[in-house]
């Protein structure tokens, strides 16, 4: 099948999986991310086909989003099998979502260019005023508070705003490209500027 007919089907399966998952990990998260991939692409030099289509499936495998026991590589690698991708194609993609994860990002790294754009535009989205937003909805959807400030709360459960000590706020120096840090460098800007304001609202310095 030809890519772009595969993109719009890519949209259509996205479209479908993610009518009952949590508001920070929907159908809009997955269309800003093909979306700025695409542009990264553009900027970087990378095919900006090949990153859509990757955008679009990358969530479709995360494990916090399917059944006990389901494996979302295998979910991702029947799709594109079903959809008849040539093998070149298929490689490319698996590659690229099986190294994008922040969680194994130890483990694994994006091989191509291609992957480091997707990796990169999928970070960004957690970043600025939509990460913001994004992660008080998933801290919310899981029963976790806004903050706790007791140093020993730490090692209990996590926080919204711890969340951004340990993910967020760590993620502008993992950029690939010079396009994702320029990108990351504003964003993170005003969460920090957020975060000066939450902390004086918290203290009742404002």
């Amino acid at each position: 099948m030809d890519i772009r007919q595969l993109i719009h089907e890519a949209k259509q399966e996205a479209w479908a999986f993610f009518a009952h998952t949590d508001p920070a990990h929907d159908y809009w998260h997955t269309e800003r991310v093909a979306a700025l991939a695409g542009d990264i692409a553009e900027k970087e030099g990378a095919d900006p086909d090949i990153c859509i289509l990757a955008a679009w499936l990358h969530d479709i495998g995360d494990e916090k989003l399917l059944e006990e026991g389901e494996d979302g590589e295998q979910k991702i690698m029947r799709w594109l099998e079903h959809n008849e991708a040539d093998e070149e194609l298929k490689q490319h993609v698996m590659q690229i979502v099986s190294s994008i994860s922040f969680r194994h990002h130890k483990e694994r790294a994006p091989e191509t260019l291609e992957g480091k754009v997707v990796q990169d535009a999928d970070r960004l989205d957690a970043l600025g005023a939509i990460g913001i937003a994004r992660t008080f909805a998933y801290t919310g959807h899981i029963h976790q508070p806004l903050h706790d400030p007791r140093p020993e709360y730490r090692n209990e459960r996590n926080s919204a705003i711890q969340h951004f000590f340990d993910k967020l706020l760590r993620l502008k120096g993992m950029m690939n490209t010079d396009t994702g840090l320029a990108i990351a460098t504003k964003r993170q800007r005003f969460m920090v500027s957020y975060l000066e304001e939450f902390y004086s609202e918290w203290e009742r310095k404002a």
